[in-house]
């Protein structure tokens, strides 16, 4: 993107505190987290009715009050957003798990274009692929934040390797321990 040097002086001035920063540093990246956000959804199903801009939105009001957030750089801000939007999907897929047990009725309609996918992960899966996300930040935080750029933001191993300026080697290396990590959180190793 050849928006990095302003969107360096953003991240710079948001670390700082400053809300009208933060505010314009969403802006500058909101056609990025766009179509994170709608990778996101698709994703997860089509069953589910929450849509691309709420997930963004709630997203930016995730990042937005979140105490202490600091964005070493471009790619450090949207694997948080990211983040933010993965937490966001699985807290919808809980509620909407309650919903079925009876906790809420909403009439929604949403066209079917009988494109969603069967074998999509069923709420307890996305609940645990959600938490072992979280143990592997906390054992291996460049290994969680791969995943977010890679996974969840869909950036090529190259993009990355470009964006952590290391060699696209170094990203497949971690991108195979991230792997395999992550098959031994979630017992499918």
């Amino acid at each position: 993107m050849s928006t990095d040097a302003p969107i360096g002086e953003l991240i710079r001035s948001a670390d700082t505190g400053n809300p009208a920063a933060a505010a314009k540093l969403f802006a500058a990246m909101y056609d990025e987290l766009h179509r994170i956000a709608a990778r996101e959804l698709r994703r997860s199903g089509s069953d589910l009715t929450l849509g691309t801009t709420t997930l963004l939105h709630e997203a930016y009001l995730s990042l937005s009050s979140a105490e202490g957030a600091r964005f070493e750089n471009r790619a450090h801000f949207l694997s948080y957003a990211a983040r933010a939007m993965r937490a966001l999907t699985i807290d919808y897929y809980r509620r909407r798990s309650a919903t079925k047990r009876g906790g809420e009725f909403h009439l929604t309609a949403l066209p079917d274009d009988g494109s969603g996918d069967p074998a999509l992960p069923t709420t307890e899966r996305v609940e645990e692929i959600g938490q072992a996300l979280e143990t592997l930040g906390q054992v291996h935080p460049s290994l969680a934040n791969l995943v977010d750029l890679h996974f969840f933001c869909g950036f090529a191993l190259v993009e990355i390797a470009q964006l952590r300026g290391v060699s696209e080697r170094t990203v497949q290396r971690d991108w195979r321990k991230a792997r395999l990590l992550l098959h031994r959180l979630l017992g499918d190793a």
